[in-house]
């Protein structure tokens, strides 16, 4: 059977840690080559992984092409309004065709159902690269960036604030696999998915709910937001109304702990969601978090690939 990444759990935390380990290790032996060459070893040499966007991208599409050139591999991009998918071909057609094409499919879509169903019928590892309902392979890349800052995952406290959306149902994930805590601070009616936090909650972490954003940044290690409108949301002024007490400025983040670390997984909506003085300031690592979407998800290929 195919090793598919649709959320952390299919992978499982030992497998997690082995991919951040793998990732860090990775990096650093890559030292000044040019973004385009390869690894020395070059693991994935041969190999083709197919990239369906059914949602724009800026930081998936280059990020997984770059990690494929890297492994060694090669990567052909397709997105909806120019393949079959966006004239009526089933998911499950469209699976056992790329399967016979490619050595791994990535999929950016909406609805979740649709890559269950892809992995359903695909006979090659499938992974997300991000759905209404999760997005693994950022927190991958934010795990990566935050452990490479000196902070050990055990027992950290991640502060959210916003929308209880995708990326947050994952950090809760993540947060129940690796043994952290976060402090949910969202506002009423935008809550994160019960199920990833019953979850979260059953493999040990304190994942608590707060009203106030201050008391949920109070001493927090790490300060974590996205943008409060997803793609394709409606509601927009309302949603907007709601979250503005939940913005990251620089009097909230004051009040996390003083070696603080700042991730957002970008695009920013700047003067909305965070401020200049923040997603600027010396407690961002943004940019570490952008460019560790290329190395995290190379462990996350090679691990689909059995290497890992």
């Amino acid at each position: 059977m195919p090793r598919h990444f649709l959320n952390l759990t299919d992978a499982g935390g030992d497998a997690v840690a082995a991919m951040l380990n793998d990732a860090m290790a990775r990096k650093t032996a890559r030292g000044g080559l040019p973004k385009g060459q390869a690894d020395a070893d070059a693991p994935l040499a041969g190999h083709v992984l197919a990239m369906v966007f059914e949602k724009s991208s800026t930081r998936t599409r280059v990020s997984f092409d770059m990690a494929m050139r890297q492994l060694g591999g090669s990567a052909i991009v397709l997105d909806a309004g120019t393949t079959q998918l966006g004239r009526g071909e089933t998911i499950a057609d469209t699976a056992r065709v790329l399967s016979r094409m490619a050595d791994a499919i990535m999929i950016r879509t909406d609805d979740h159902a649709k890559i269950e169903e892809l992995a359903a019928y695909a006979s090659v590892p499938v992974i997300n690269g991000l759905t209404d309902l999760s997005h693994p392979c950022q927190i991958m890349a934010d795990l990566q960036t935050v452990l490479e800052h000196g902070k050990a995952l055990p027992g950290l406290e991640v502060a959210w604030l916003g929308d209880g959306n995708n990326v947050l149902n994952s950090i809760v994930e993540a947060a129940g696999l690796l043994k952290f805590n976060v402090r949910v601070g969202v506002p009423e009616g935008y809550d994160s998915d019960t199920g990833f936090i019953a979850r979260a909650r059953q493999g040990g972490a304190v994942i608590s709910l707060h009203r106030d954003p201050a008391a949920a940044v109070n001493g927090a290690d790490v300060v974590v937001t996205d943008t409060w409108i997803s793609m394709g949301q409606t509601g927009v002024e309302a949603r907007v109304a709601a979250m503005t007490p939940y913005q990251v400025n620089e009097a909230l983040m004051a009040l996390a702990a003083r070696d603080a670390l700042f991730l957002h997984c970008l695009p920013a909506h700047r003067c909305e969601e965070v401020t200049d003085g923040v997603i600027d300031g010396p407690q961002s690592v943004v940019w570490d978090e952008a460019e560790n979407r290329i190395h995290a998800q190379k462990a996350v290929l090679r691990w689909a690939f059995g290497q890992l």
